[in-house]
Parts: structure tokens; sequence; C-alpha cells
């Protein structure tokens, strides 16, 4: 014990003889009072069973290992006393092959006895001995806890006696109310401190029914874990196609790159070509069949419109048309079902294979909830149930 505790010991100890003898006001706890009661008596007995487990795991041990040195003591009092021999020929057995072999068939009994038993010992340490072990640890830590808070508790009453004494008092000089305002903080103080390890020690609340615990002690975890998106996903069991086929090695070739150009008697005439195909992926199995059905047509020398273009070089360009008022009502994004998904919770969207689904609202993967309207009902949909409408 440090010199500190000690000091702590010494102020404690009027309190704690009242306290023993029960004099004076006292916090009782009943509930406290029975576990500790079953706590003790659960420390006694699991002290038993760890020492009797570990005595009778020790002393077959021994009785074997001593089985085993006696065989050897008693094969080397039958053995002959060896000694320089002065002459072979006269060398006369005075031993007792019959003992020797006796004790020497003794002790591989013995080893073998201690090898069958092995398994049972072992099983002894690992299922009686060794978790009596930890048991004992943890109630160590338990009782040390529940030594602090008797020290607690009897700092409470302590403080409290005090200022009881003090708040009791009719007349009350400077003193006693610098006393009573050092009271009150250590009471306060105490209390705390009391509380807390007091609480500490009330892990299984045993004056609660059984579901009424259970549900506090679960709080909100089914709330979050039915939050969660992943849980609202409905699968067929099927493999999912696709999104997207094999790239194509080669993109749409455009017809009319090299066009004849305007004479310089006929008024300038803007030529429309086929537009510029988009690069990327097409359908596996799919080639680009308007790139090798229809060709660019082939470049002839006599074609009026290089001389067209270099007799035009000199003059100014055209004015600009004027550019007309973008009247055309921006497409909505749409996308098509893949698979038939009923609604999970209020907010979802149904739908069938092959409806056409308009998006509202998306994100970049398609692992999240969009939203989506269909038939004018707008709702939620997981964005892997359904495929981009190209």
């Amino acid at each position: 014990m440090s010199f500190r505790g000690f000091q702590k010991s010494v102020v404690r100890a009027p309190q704690t003889f009242k306290s023993r003898f029960n004099i004076g006001e006292q916090t009782k706890d009943a509930v406290y009072s029975d576990s500790e009661r079953r706590f003790q008596e659960l420390e006694t007995e699991t002290k038993k069973l760890h020492d009797e487990s570990k005595k009778y795991f020790d002393a077959i041990n021994g009785m074997l290992n001593h089985q085993i040195e006696f065989s050897k003591a008693m094969t080397e009092v039958y053995k002959p006393i060896s000694g320089r021999m002065s002459d072979p020929d006269t060398l006369k057995i005075e031993g007792n092959p019959e003992g020797i072999r006796a004790c020497e068939e003794y002790e591989l009994v013995v080893k073998d006895l201690q090898d069958t038993l092995a398994p049972e010992l072992d099983m002894i340490e690992t299922r009686v001995i060794r978790p009596a072990t930890e048991l004992l640890d943890v109630i160590k830590a338990i009782r040390k806890t529940a030594t602090k808070r008797d020290h607690k508790r009897i700092d409470y009453d302590r403080h409290r006696t005090t200022l009881k004494k003090l708040q009791d008092k009719k007349e009350r000089s400077a003193k006693d109310e610098k006393a009573l305002w050092k009271a009150e903080g250590d009471t306060e103080t105490a209390t705390q401190e009391f509380n807390y390890f007091n609480d500490l020690l009330g892990y299984f609340d045993l004056t609660r029914d059984i579901e009424e615990a259970f549900h506090a002690k679960r709080g909100d975890i089914q709330e979050q874990a039915e939050a969660l998106s992943i849980v609202k996903f409905k699968t067929t069991g099927q493999r999912r196609p696709p999104k997207y086929g094999r790239p194509a090695l080669e993109g749409p070739r455009t017809q009319g790159l090299l066009t004849a150009g305007p004479s310089s008697s006929s008024p300038s005439v803007p030529t429309t070509s086929k537009p510029l195909a988009r690069i990327g992926y097409t359908p596996t199995g799919q080639a680009s069949a308007d790139s090798e059905s229809q060709p660019p047509p082939p470049y002839s020398p006599g074609s009026p419109g290089l001389q067209a273009m270099a007799a035009a070089k000199g003059k100014p360009p055209p004015p600009k048309p004027k550019p007309s008022r973008f009247s055309a009502v921006p497409v909505a994004e749409t996308v098509t079902a893949l698979y038939d998904y009923d609604a999970q919770a209020e907010g979802d969207l149904s739908f069938r294979t092959g409806d056409v689904i308009e998006i509202i609202t998306r994100t970049k993967n398609e692992n999240e909830w969009w939203t989506g309207k269909l038939n004018g009902k707008q709702g939620q949909f997981p964005g892997n149930y359904v495929q981009t409408s190209s």
C-alpha cells in the first residue's frame, strides 16, 4: 500500500468502524447486498474447483512419475554390483534376472498407463483448470472494482454526515460557512464517484423482465439495419446480362468526306453529309454494316470540286446564316427494366421486365437507388435492375 492509500485508510477508519458495527446512518442497497453475497459464493466455489482440480492433476502425474522412478530404482537393486573382473572365466551371475525383468515390465506398464491417461489429464487442464483460472482473473478484477465501490460508499457516507451536521447548525459562523461550502463540494464529488462505480458493476438489471431488458439493450439496432439500402435488393438467382457488349474494333465510317464544291456561277449551297457516328461499344456479334456496304466515293482527277475551290479562294466567304432559336425540348433520359421488381417499402417504384422508365434523378453508381417515373407514378428503384436506353 502506498503512503497516499495509507492516509485514505486512516481518514476512512472512523466511518469504516461505524459501517462495520452498523452505527449511524449508512447507505444500504438490498439488491447489491444480495448480488455481492452470491458473487462471494461464486468466488469461493470457483477457487475451490480450481485448487482441487489442480491438486488432482498434479497427484496423478506425480503418482505415475513416482512409480516409474520406483521401478528404475528396483532395477538398480536387482542388478549385480559391477566391477573389474580379474578372470572372466570365473564370472558368476549373482543378480536376479526375474526381478529385473519384472521391474522393466512394470515400468513399461506404468508408461503405457501414463500415455493412456495423458489425453484425459490434458482435457482436465484445458476444460477445468484453465477456464477456472481465467474466471478467477475476471473475479479478481470485479472484486477490485467492488472494493473501490465500498471505499467510495464510505467516503459518500462520511461527507454526507459532515454536511448534515453543518446544515443542522442553527447559528453558523464564517468558519462554519466555509466548512459548509467545502462539505457541499466534497459531497457532490463523492456522490458522482460513488454513482460511477455503483453503475459500473450493474451490467445486468435483474429487476426487469427479460424481454424488456433485451429490447432496452438492443436499442435501435433493428432500425439501423433496416435503413441500409442493401437489404432492399431483390435477386432472381440468375446471372446479370452484360450491360455493354464486346467493343467494336473500328467505328462506322462516314460518307461524303470529299464532296464536289460549288461552281463559280452557281450560288453557294451548303452540302449535307451523314453525321459522324459516335465511337463506342456495339452489341456482341454485330458488325458495322454501314461502313462496309456504303464505301466512300473514289477520288477522280476530273472532279470540278478542286477547281471550284481554287476559283472561289479569292472571294470573301458568304455571311453566316442567322442562328435559329432552339425550340426543341430536351429529351428525358430513359432506362429499360431488365428484371421484375416489386415495391419493398413505401416510396418504391414497381415495374416489369421491358418497361421503359423515365429517369428523374440518378447517380453514377448503378448499385445505388435511383428515382424514376412510370405510368405517372414516381418512386425509387435499384439502379442495377435497369439498363440505359440507347
